[in-house]
């Protein structure tokens, strides 16, 4: 899950706020996704792909919960979230580097496995331990119930969500000690004036951007083994083949003869 095209994280980009909310023992993390939504969409338009709007609308809500659940977590953690949802049947897929503050993700579709259950799988990479994965169902069709779901199912403690405004969402997440009650009961207007209400430490300013990483090496390296078993099949007749970047659906164009160049470096 590693990117390939080092970013500096002070670089401009969506600005995630945690802070603790002292006497409740409770992380408030909050942002305005409008500019990340905005590069959400101009990559569909850049790359001519046209998700459903009511699966380009759930995305938009995932991708907010995912990013506020990244900026709550070390900075030494690269996170891969896939919910599987089967009404409507689509997959979303998001994917976030902490220590380079990137997010993508992009929406499958298309020949999507129904199932019994929704499913949600989450990948965490801490630093230098393995990968570790937890799954879980869940129901329903949104995706921040979906991400509540995770938490109490594998995390094994509470988190809330809001949707504050058209494009502003919220996330509070229980801390040891924390004032249950007061965190279950919460409403949309309790935190939209949790500033007048609650005494509020701030403990970090994150910036999260919409970006990948993919290019022509990661491309190849991903058709490498398909080239080395059979050549013939993976090109036929033609010099060239277009694969989507399986993390951000970026169309990538390879040629034969690059791909040949790159096999016989890369016996």
């Amino acid at each position: 899950m590693s990117e390939s095209t080092p970013v500096n994280p002070a670089e401009q980009g969506l600005e995630v706020r945690t802070y603790f909310v002292r006497d409740r023992n409770v992380l408030w993390a909050q942002a305005d996704f409008s500019d990340l939504f905005v590069d959400f969409y101009l990559h569909l338009s850049d790359q001519k792909i046209k998700p459903n709007p009511e699966n380009a609308a759930m995305f938009k809500r995932a991708l907010a919960a995912f990013t506020l659940h990244c900026a709550s977590q070390p900075r030494n953690v690269m996170t891969a979230w896939t919910m599987n949802f089967q009404k409507p049947l689509v997959n979303l897929f998001l994917v976030g580097d902490n220590e380079l503050g990137s997010v993508t993700g992009r929406v499958f579709d298309d020949n999507v496995k129904e199932l019994p259950d929704n499913i949600f799988y989450a990948d965490v990479v801490r630093g230098k331990q393995p990968p570790r994965r937890s799954t879980v169902n869940f129901t329903g069709s949104d995706p921040l119930l979906a991400v509540e779901a995770f938490y109490t199912q594998s995390e094994q403690r509470t988190a809330r969500y809001f949707q504050l405004g058209e494009d502003s969402f919220a996330m509070l997440t229980e801390h040891p000690d924390s004032d249950m009650d007061w965190l279950c009961g919460l409403t949309v207007e309790a935190v939209k004036k949790l500033d007048d209400t609650e005494t509020l430490t701030l403990l970090e300013t994150r910036v999260a951007r919409w970006h990948c990483g993919c290019n022509q090496e990661r491309m190849m390296q991903v058709l490498l083994p398909a080239m080395k078993q059979d050549p013939v099949a993976l090109f036929g007749d033609d010099q060239k083949i277009e694969i989507r970047c399986p993390r951000c659906a970026a169309r990538h164009v390879i040629t034969r003869e690059a791909l040949e160049a790159y096999a016989v470096e890369n016996p």
